[in-house]
């Protein structure tokens, strides 16, 4: 059988999903990539995968898309690595720095800055260096590994799934495991045996993690962040394209 191309997220939340990869006779039956969430979307949109652990917003930018898993990158309240930072209360913010590495959290903090919070402040895409933010009435966006122990350093920080459970009391979907064709279900079942083989040695890959004294991995890994694609997820993941789409 040819071999399936993959593309995952290179960030902690995804080490589980890589564990039960490359420690499953599935690795043989994949070409796998590790990119940061904006190239994974854009490989399977330019075809370059077959499947790909892309940001939920990025679905909008396929002609055909499937979800493939009932495993997703996900949290019911907060995830503790995607945040908003601000020098101040986020109604007070008159400009926001997106995160060039995301695509479906910068949208979220559109959708909550819009109807959740009901502010206009002016989003920043390029910013020479966005997680700068030393302006008084300047926030911004940043997910990922990068935002480790940061909590401390500003008045104001807004964990952007806390913030939509309390809008819309969903969990949220921050990534699934999406296909662009067909995939066989034969190597869709061992796919997800593969990642829940992952997801059930946990402890074990902590044990391979660099330890950190500012950010608790095991807490992390094992509770804020929840990998099951639950039907509130799935729900939600559709109710956030359609805040979308009327941004």
């Amino acid at each position: 059988m040819k071999k399936i191309r993959i593309s995952a997220v290179s960030y902690t939340n995804t080490k589980p999903f890589l564990y039960g990869i490359q420690n499953t006779p599935i690795i043989d039956k994949v070409d796998l990539s590790v990119d940061i969430p904006a190239d994974c979307a854009q490989k399977l949109i330019d075809d370059k995968v077959d499947i790909g652990l892309i940001p939920v917003a990025a679905v909008l930018d396929l002609p055909e898309w499937r979800i493939v898993s009932d495993y997703c990158i996900g949290a019911v309240g907060a995830v503790n690595s995607v945040f908003l930072f601000s020098n101040c209360d986020i109604r007070e913010v008159k400009t926001v720095q997106l995160d060039p590495q995301s695509r479906t959290s910068n949208n979220l903090a559109k959708v909550l800055l819009k109807n959740y919070w009901k502010v206009r402040p002016e989003l920043i895409t390029n910013a020479p260096d966005y997680s700068l933010s030393t302006d008084e009435y300047t926030a911004y966006v940043q997910i990922g590994d990068r935002t480790f122990g940061k909590k401390a350093r500003y008045k104001f920080v807004y964990d952007l799934s806390e913030e939509w459970l309390s809008f819309t009391g969903l969990p949220f979907t921050f990534a699934a495991w999406i296909a662009n064709k067909p995939v066989p279900q034969e190597f869709i079942d061992e796919f997800n045996s593969s990642l829940k083989f992952g997801l059930d040695h946990r402890i074990e890959l902590l044990k391979e993690l660099p330890k950190r004294d500012d950010f608790d991995l095991e807490d992390y890994l094992m509770h804020k962040l929840d990998f099951s694609l639950t039907e509130d997820k799935k729900k939600a993941l559709y109710l956030f394209l359609d805040y979308i789409k009327k941004l």
